[in-house]
């Protein structure tokens, strides 16, 4: 049989359903030579819930276990080749882009064998009920001619307005005088500042000559910075003759030379001058989920590598969830043997204990999948060094006690095999679940098994046997551990309720609300830590509960050693101010908004946008006008585009202990990263504007009382960021690491008989064709609007890089002014 025997299409038919549901068509057709026998099944990952009695006659679909489905027949029969089958259905919610489309389809023949098919032929979302999640959704989708109206907000600055250095400095004055540094530049470091010459040395190396007398000096000193993190701060102070870089300790002088490199461009000519700078928060960091999909040892130093150049410096290394357990526990193999690997068994059934089953379209094969994959203790010890060099600390993440279904199946595993070799107390000792739990529940992201059976002594072994050996690794490398995060959010409503070991443990404490007893969990893994030397970290579903009258802050935990990430920030959810409470509760927060810091999110409600969109459309602007510590700039609609109420704002509180707000990052889960490319084209240049919100002094746009007075100000200010991106910052990326950062698709009108064509990001360079081809880097350059061409059919345009890589290719058809 061919390695793809089904070819498969699929196309949204409408939203707006009844019951908030949407209807769906899928064809497939044997394209092979041979007939099907009966019995086969085809199963598929979705992020939208199949209402299984919605489904066209003959067929039947059934939830697996988390996003995974499965098709049969309900006769016997085989299926002849050339043979077609339609099948009609109903979903949860909507379905307006290619990422709400079923993935990764395998077919399991009668004698189960599984064959991977891909993902299917997506039609294009081009009706109003395609492009529309309800009746009341106002957010128009974004096409060429909307995208030509939002660039209209930008346009080419003079140089003299545009700033160089990204994140934008404290303090900064140059004059018309340059300095010129090369490969042959000598330069003195002072005692203790060897990482920092070295990272000076690699800068020079990628200049050419100077062929001049100029000097660098680096130096350890004070510096007046009045900043929460006066040891990042630094002085570069940049004369004809000499270059010389103070910083308040090593990692201020390692600021300043990404300063440093942003000024010398590709020859080296600096502007003499100088540069006061420092941080204005503490914490910046970023996320990385590499559970949902595995991001290879490169992939994670390419995004430290980038972290630095802006100056971040968290890096919060997500390491396992539901679908994935991404480093080795020497007493604990099962977790990597089973849980570091998605694909199906060989007995087909799509959900054996060998190994995860295939989640967000990872496909049947085990061995080549993006679900697939670890890091052995040398690559994590790797990644460890090089962001110490970078003064870049990790958080590694092990999330706990929901989201835990890979260590839960491992640990079943585990426990099958020791108890079969005879050792009860072995098998006993790491287990995770309760046999008996006749609990009910579905996570957001519909598993049925994924919490971790909490009044388990042997949860509290894992727990500190896991923590131990990361604490070795950190040991090994030489890299201070600071602080170990365990996760901790979205455990479904239901679980623990049905469990006898859970039911019994809340009956000798009297306890009769199971947030009593997921507060028990929390506080023993806080102790775990404790013991260990380290802080407790977690998402901010750790630190509240319910009660009669919303949600609060839980006072339990408020206190040294305890952290917490606040992403629920989802406007009009009433969680905006989420942040402001736990603050003012003592709690130490890092502000992780999904509203404004969720990098996975889609761009734009552009069907060809990859990432969800449930707390919005996360663009490069949505991230720079975040302002940390004002909700004043909260904006006025819901993910619906429907304006809030007039007494929206003012039920949420005000920040009243700014100091308690550590800082910021942005989170880039892992659902939709399924390669490098994608990782790369999510974070940038999303994480710039990330890097000026953290670093940057605060823009003091909630000072200005005139609503009016405010948009003016902030459009300009993103006017100029805008231009710094397009014209120095990415070309600077370009030539840094040849980043895979995205270029924004041109925004095209047609009008009075002319081409309009704009960009985002004034600087880049826009090429078109009059053909219908896919422009390329010795395309026609596009300047000024275009005359029609006579007989033209379609137009194309896209943006490019310094490098010649193009955007998003954008087609037009001349005839009726349309997107093609």
């Amino acid at each position: 049989m061919p390695t793809t025997p089904v070819a498969i299409e699929w196309e949204c038919l409408a939203n707006g359903l009844d019951d908030e549901r949407f209807a769906a068509r899928l064809v497939l057709r044997n394209v092979s030579d041979m007939v099907i026998a009966p019995g086969w099944t085809l199963y598929f990952n979705t992020c939208r819930k199949v209402v299984p009695e919605t489904v066209s006659a003959g067929f039947a679909m059934a939830h697996v276990n988390g996003d995974l489905f499965r098709l049969r027949a309900a006769a016997a029969a085989p299926w002849p080749p050339g043979d077609t089958y339609e099948i009609t259905y109903q979903s949860r919610f909507w379905a307006i882009s290619r990422t709400d489309a079923p993935l990764g389809f395998y077919l399991v023949t009668a004698d189960g064998q599984a064959r991977d098919l891909g993902d299917p032929h997506i039609l294009p979302f081009i009706r109003p009920a395609q492009l529309q999640r309800r009746r009341d959704d106002q957010v128009p989708p974004m096409d060429a001619a909307r995208r030509f109206a939002e660039n209209g907000a930008v346009f080419l600055l003079p140089p003299e307005a545009v700033g160089r250095i990204t994140p934008r400095p404290l303090a900064a004055g140059f004059t018309e005088e340059r300095c010129r540094i090369g490969a042959d530049t000598l330069f003195h470091a002072a005692p203790g500042l060897e990482n920092e010459a070295a990272s000076l040395r690699a800068l020079l190396a990628t200049l050419p000559p100077a062929h001049g007398a100029t000097t660098i000096v680096l130096e350890l000193g004070a510096v007046d910075a009045g900043t929460p993190a006066p040891l990042e701060a630094y002085l570069l102070e940049i004369d004809p003759e000499r270059v010389r870089l103070r910083g308040a300790s090593a990692h201020g002088v390692f600021n300043g030379i990404q300063t440093l490199r942003q000024l010398a461009g590709l020859a080296g000519s600096l502007p003499c001058g100088h540069v006061r700078d420092a941080p204005r928060f503490a914490y910046r960091g970023m996320m990385l989920d590499a559970a949902r999909h595995f991001a290879d040892v490169d992939t994670v130093l390419r995004l430290l590598d980038c972290m630095a150049l802006y100056k971040l410096n968290r890096f919060h290394f997500h390491l396992t969830d539901d679908e994935g357990w991404r480093l080795p526990i020497t007493a604990l193999p099962e977790l990597t043997e089973v849980g570091a690997r998605r694909g199906v068994p060989d007995d087909g059934d799509g959900d054996g204990n060998a190994c995860l089953p295939p989640s967000f379209g990872s496909g049947a094969r085990v061995d080549a999948s993006a679900g697939s994959g670890h890091y052995s203790h040398d690559d994590f010890i790797a990644i460890l060094r090089h962001a110490q060099a970078r003064h870049i600390e990790v958080i590694p993440e092990f999330n706990m006690p929901g989201h835990a279904r890979a260590a839960v199946q491992a640990m079943r595993v585990r426990h099958a095999r020791l108890l079969a070799a005879g050792d009860t107390a072995g098998a006993d000792a790491c287990r995770l679940d309760d046999p008996d739990d006749a609990s009910v529940y579905e996570s957001v992201q519909l598993w049925h098994d994924n919490v971790i059976c909490i009044a388990r002594d042997s949860a509290d072994r894992f727990v500190d046997t896991v923590v131990a050996e990361v604490a070795a690794l950190f040991r090994q490398a030489g890299v201070l551990l600071r602080t170990v995060h365990l996760g901790g959010d979205e455990v479904p409503a239901g679980a623990w309720l049905g469990s006898p070991i859970c039911r019994a443990r809340m009956a000798r404490h009297g306890w009769t609300s199971v947030h009593e007893l997921r507060a028990d969990f929390t506080a023993r893994c806080r102790a775990i830590l404790a013991r260990h030397g380290l802080a407790f970290a977690g998402w901010d579903d750790n630190a509240l509960v319910a009660s009669g009258e919303g949600v609060h802050a839980d006072p339990r935990f408020v206190g040294p050693g305890f952290q917490v990430y606040v992403w629920n920030n989802a406007t009009g959810s009433g969680q905006e101010d989420c942040a402001w409470r736990l603050a003012n509760a003592g709690y130490d927060v890092v502000l992780a908004n999904a509203a404004h810091l969720y990098f996975d999110l889609a761009h734009a409600k552009d069907p060809q946008e990859p990432g969800y969109y449930w707390a919005g459309f996360i663009d490069t602007r949505t991230a720079f006008t975040f302002c940390p510590l004002d909700l004043e700039t909260v904006p006025g609609r819901d993910q619906m585009g429907r304006p809030l109420g007039a007494d929206a704002a003012a039920r949420l509180v005000r920040l009243a202990a700014p100091a308690r707000i550590l800082g910021l990052q942005g989170q880039l889960w892992g659902e939709n990263a399924i390669s490098r490319a994608r990782i790369e084209y999510l974070a940038a240049p999303r994480l710039l504007a990330l890097a000026e919100r953290a670093w940057s002094p605060d823009p003091c746009w909630s000072a200005l009382a005139d609503e009016a007075e405010r948009a003016r100000r902030i459009d300009a200010d993103w006017n100029e960021f805008a231009n710094r991106l397009g014209r120095h910052a990415l070309p600077q990326l370009d030539r840094a690491l040849a980043y895979g950062y995205r270029l924004p698709p041109p925004g095209v009108l047609l009008h009075a008989g002319r081409i309009h064509a704009n960009v985002a990001l004034p600087g880049l360079v826009l090429r078109y064709r009059l053909d219908g081809a896919a422009p390329d880097a010795d395309s026609p350059r596009y300047g000024v609007p275009l005359a029609l061409p006579s007989g033209g059919a379609s137009f194309t345009i896209a943006s490019f890089d310094t490098r010649g890589r193009s955007s998003r290719v954008i087609t037009l058809d001349l005839k009726d002014g349309t997107d093609a």
